[in-house]
């Protein structure tokens, strides 16, 4: 377990004063914890997962699990539904999104990386810097996402298949450990 949460922290580019400070934990804690030098109890555990976004069982699972199926749990958010279709500790993340349409403008957000989606059913509206683009079920779109960009359901419900990298998922679906619903 210590190892998975070293490999969790790494793959995820986070410092141990970043995961630190998720947990509301000290770094030496955290390092301790990772090196064989403290005891792991549920109490430095929980919020463990918690600032590396993954569940329980996925640290408490047995080395060797040959499971490769993913069992995905949606997470609903203003309007929108997300399930995870990719394991925690990858460096790409896929995510099936469902969108309702809303009269809210979603604000513009940027953050390094490139976006890819694919419209499984409906249509999205990509706004990206000044541009407004309609992508039609059976299209994808891929873009820098130094771009300012958002995007949302037209003319009704719109399902899509998104895979960033991982700082696109802390931008497209968490802020500050809390799920969004907006891009």
């Amino acid at each position: 377990m210590r190892s998975r949460l070293r490999s969790l922290r790494r793959t995820a580019g986070l410092s141990l004063e970043e995961v630190a400070a998720r947990a509301h934990l000290s770094p030496s804690t955290v390092s301790r914890v990772e090196t064989g030098k403290r005891t792991i109890s549920l109490d430095v555990l929980v919020p463990l997962a918690a600032a590396l976004q993954v569940d329980m069982d996925s640290l408490l699972a047995r080395p060797g699990d040959e499971d490769v199926v993913i069992r995905p749990v949606a997470n609903r958010s203003a309007g929108r539904t997300t399930w995870t279709l990719s394991r925690p500790t990858g460096t790409m993340q896929a995510v099936k999104m469902r969108m309702e349409p809303t009269t809210a403008v979603a604000e513009q957000r940027v953050h390094p990386g490139y976006d890819w989606f694919f419209v499984l059913e409906g249509r999205v509206r990509l706004r990206l810097g000044e541009r407004d683009i309609v992508v039609d079920a059976g299209h994808a779109a891929e873009f820098a996402t130094m771009t300012p960009h958002a995007f949302e359901a037209v003319d009704g419900p719109a399902e899509l298949i998104m895979i960033f990298d991982r700082d696109g998922q802390r931008a497209h679906l968490r802020r500050d450990g809390v799920p969004v619903g907006e891009a």
